[in-house]
């Protein structure tokens, strides 16, 4: 085979349909557009932004503004003050550890820890994300954070 043997399949290519171009070649007279009416007429039909009498899109596109981002990361809040309550007997405080002790449901959720309330025992807090004031305070009670990756 030789590249001036190359031929499209059978079929593939069609001929167009020359209308409107007498009775015998079957296209004739009316040319496939039916009798009368307004898709009979040249330039009939309706236009783009003809929805059937419902309000058109680029009229109710002001009030479809914004978008969802489907990357958002939503994040479970815990607060100092829940930690602060909670016996962790010396363990890390781990997404895993507060999901036992009913401060998140999932482990498996994405968890920042927020500044509200105060905290006196040294803890090691591992989670997705810190506030700067739970991060200080935290810090200042003799603890230590680590961030998680997500």
């Amino acid at each position: 085979m030789k590249l001036h043997d190359l031929r499209p399949d059978q079929g593939a290519r069609k001929k167009r349909k020359r209308v409107g171009r007498g009775i015998s070649a079957g296209q004739g007279k009316t040319a496939g557009r039916g009798t009368k009416g307004q898709n009979a007429r040249s330039g009939g039909g309706k236009g783009l932004y003809f929805e059937g009498g419902q309000l058109p899109l680029a009229r109710r596109l002001p009030y479809k503004r914004g978008f969802t981002n489907i990357n958002k990361v939503y994040y479970k809040p815990v607060n100092l003050d829940r930690l602060a309550e909670i016996d962790f007997g010396g363990m890390d405080v781990t997404p895993e550890a507060m999901a036992v002790m009913g401060l998140i449901k999932k482990p498996s959720d994405p968890v920042v820890v927020l500044g509200d309330g105060e905290i006196t025992v040294a803890l090691t807090v591992k989670a997705h994300r810190f506030s700067a004031s739970a991060r200080a305070k935290i810090e200042a009670a003799g603890g230590s954070v680590e961030v998680l990756p997500l």
